[in-house]
């Protein structure tokens, strides 16, 4: 391992792979933090400290929770630690902000860093070369709680969020606010239907589009292309002319294939992959399970596409100085893999091309790989200029990948109130092998080798069974699937605790007993229980509404675990009312409890989407949503009051971005469940189905 200055951040790798003359993609790396690495992030000069974050800042509040972390170590307060969203000339290279894993995996080697540094300052050696000691957790400020200290999590004296202000007064933080000299507009056209259908350009009018004010450039360049559709460049003075070159453009598109809700829903039937054989991917295969003998339970489960719907659309300026170098400023999960990406693309070393991170509106798992990068970089090499491209909304929704549906069969069978067999089947598309960024051949071989953990993530259930199958299959289809919130952990989270809360009503057991009696972890009984005791006593129905409580628990990537509570009130026509969410999350020690506060919240209202709005519909081989009137988000009068018990018995932080997504939205279908006495199937939820008849 090289050692790292004190005061100095290393450099990068770019790495492109190649494999018999044929290309495949760019994959993200992802190199491990260590204390050595973590000296370049924290920079100390005339007694002065920068944290160069390693992380993406995209709302979740992680450059507050590490630079309080650098604050602990140094013995300075946190106001005394200025905070630089570090480029790919700034730092060595990091992996994507990704996984609920920057507290988890960042803190302690930022810890370990700092607590080398304020040793070295306190001798009065501000240069020169240390190695980081890797100090165990116990020996850090950070992390470190006094002898018989009862845990106290939100005790910790808050302090200011890191862009709070610049957030309030409006002050540049985006890539839309990025202004350059000279600065021109740009936008990639492509066919009104999903990249994952074959489109090119059949005919276009240059002259009508020359003749509007504003016009710049039409820019036709092969690597301009998305997945299987040729893209069109064109370049404005003006943000306003790029919407009127474009109608007067008029393109004419020939396209090849279709697809639509009900042929999405034929390849992810998981009664129809069942048919056909053993689902070929397993995550759990413990114990026989005798297919021929009657179920208890035989419940089935569905789950739609739905979008990201951060809402900064995704953005990118790129400009060349005057040594032909080219400057990036990106919103993005990854600073490093976009130099990766357009670095091959454009025939460019790491030394030609700087990445600068922006703050980022959202991201959710939808800004990982990369697209509006590529297009500015290839729009400003065409006009040698600085050029910036926004998407539109519509862009978002047609041009973006999404949550892949899915569709589940869970069975359980059960002796005197305890389960015996468990049985989940489910199908879905790509997530972490995307078909955004991995062609269809490629994605076979991984189909075959490694599945899609991704799909996979939360699949396992944390419930003590004797015999346990847990198995599902792969679809690519004709629109672009991803990463979204929590990958797979929130629908399957959704299927798991629905066939749990189902299972313990038809044993005719209370759900929280039926499920603390078969919990083997004890950190998620404890959330469990502490979800249940912070509850208030339900309120009774009035007339002509019904009312309900549901539970749900889960646990996220061995590390983090979260229950929720909800209430329900379910109106004589069927339409659904949450009148209160309640969590408590156990993430390990927590740094930042407003942050994490803040996560269990945002989670919660995800959950409220899953339940009851997410959702898009496709037809004619497109995403038909173009905003959020047809794609709806929860809006701020459907969110009802959110409570947050943290737990924090001191073990080592855990993660809290995605935790309780894996409960939320089964709280709530749990929730009507006990209303109605009907069990949600189908979601968004569908008010007909629970109108009273």
């Amino acid at each position: 391992m090289k050692r790292r200055s004190l005061l100095l951040a290393g450099s990068g790798l770019g790495v492109s792979f190649w494999l018999g003359g044929c290309a495949l993609p760019v994959f993200p790396k992802r190199p491990a933090a260590s204390p050595h690495d973590a000296l370049g992030w924290i920079h100390h000069e005339n007694g002065r400290y920068t944290l160069r974050l390693p992380r993406a800042e995209m709302g979740q509040q992680i450059a507050t929770a590490l630079r309080q972390v650098a604050a602990d170590e140094l013995g300075v307060a946190a106001e005394a630690v200025a905070v630089q969203l570090a480029g790919t000339a700034d730092l060595a290279r990091v992996r994507a902000t990704v996984g609920s894993e920057s507290v988890r995996d960042f803190a302690l080697p930022l810890a370990q860093a700092c607590a080398t540094l304020r040793e070295a300052v306190a001798r009065g050696e501000t240069r020169g070369w240390r190695d980081a000691d890797p100090l165990p957790p116990t020996a850090l400020r950070s992390f470190r709680r006094p002898a018989g200290a009862a845990p106290a999590p939100g005790a910790r004296r808050p302090v200011p969020r890191v862009h709070d202000r610049e957030i309030v007064t409006g002050a540049p933080l985006y890539v839309a606010d990025v202004r350059l000299p000279g600065l021109l507009h740009g936008r990639v056209l492509r066919a009104p239907l999903s990249p994952e259908l074959p489109s090119r350009v059949l005919g276009l009018d240059e002259r009508a589009a020359r003749d509007v004010p504003g016009f710049v450039a039409l820019v036709r360049d092969p690597r301009l292309q998305q997945a299987q559709a040729e893209g069109l460049g064109i370049v404005a003075r003006t943000p306003g002319a790029l919407d009127r070159i474009e109608a007067a453009l008029a393109v004419q598109w020939g396209v090849h294939g279709t697809g639509d809700d009900p042929a999405i829903a034929r390849r992810i039937d998981v009664d129809a992959h069942a048919a056909q054989g053993r689902l070929p991917n397993a995550v759990l295969d413990e114990g026989r399970i005798d297919p021929a003998a009657p179920w208890d339970l035989d419940l089935r489960i569905d789950v739609p596409l739905a979008a990201h719907a951060a809402i900064e659309p995704r953005a990118a300026v790129a400009a060349l100085d005057a040594a032909g170098a080219l400057d990036l400023w990106v919103g993005t999960q990854d600073a490093w893999y976009q130099r990766d990406v357009v670095g091959k693309a454009l025939g460019r070393g790491e030394t030609q091309l700087r990445v600068h991170p922006c703050r980022v509106g959202g991201a959710f798992g939808g800004k990982t790989i990369c697209t509006v990068e590529l297009e500015a970089a290839l729009l400003c090499e065409a006009v040698r200029a600085p050029v910036k491209v926004q998407w539109t909304r519509t862009q978002e929704f047609r041009q973006g990948f999404h949550r892949p549906p899915s569709s589940h069969r869970l069975r359980a069978r059960w002796r005197e109130g305890r389960l015996q067999d468990w049985q989940h089947h489910f199908a879905s598309s790509h997530i972490l092998f995307t078909a955004a960024g991995v062609p269809a051949w490629l994605q076979r071989i991984t189909d075959v080798v490694a599945g899609d953990p991704g799909v996979a993530r939360g699949a396992a259930p944390p419930y003590r069974v004797p015999r346990r199958e847990v198995r599902f299959a792969l679809a690519r289809l004709p629109v672009f699937t991803g990463p979204w919130r929590g990958l797979g952990a929130g629908p399957n989270g959704l299927a798991i605790e629905s066939a749990i809360d189902e299972c313990a009503w038809l044993a005719g057991q209370d759900p929280v007993a039926f499920r603390l009696a078969h919990i083997g972890e004890p950190r998620l009984a404890r959330v469990l229980r502490a979800a249940v005791q912070a509850a208030p006593p339900p309120t009774p129905a009035a007339a002509g509404e019904r009312r309900g409580r549901g539970v749900a628990c889960g646990t996220y990537k061995q590390g983090s675990h979260a229950a929720v509570v909800a209430d329900v009130s379910v109106a004589a026509d069927g339409r659904v009312r949450v009148t209160r969410l309640g969590c408590a999350h156990d993430g390990g020690h927590v740094i930042d409890a407003d942050g994490v506060r803040a996560q269990c919240e945002g989670n919660l209202v995800w959950g409220l989407g899953m339940a009851l709005s997410d959702a898009l519909t496709v037809a004619e081989g497109r995403i038909a949503s173009d905003s959020f009137a047809s794609a709806p988000i929860p809006r701020l009068d459907a969110v009802p009051p959110l409570h947050v018990v943290l737990v924090d018995e001191g073990e080592p932080p855990g993660g809290a971005g995605e935790t309780v997504i894996v409960a939320a939205a089964a709280a709530i279908a749990n929730a009507v469940r006990a209303a109605t006495g009907r069990r949600p199937t189908r979601f968004p939820l569908d008010p007909a189905a629970f109108a009273q008849t």
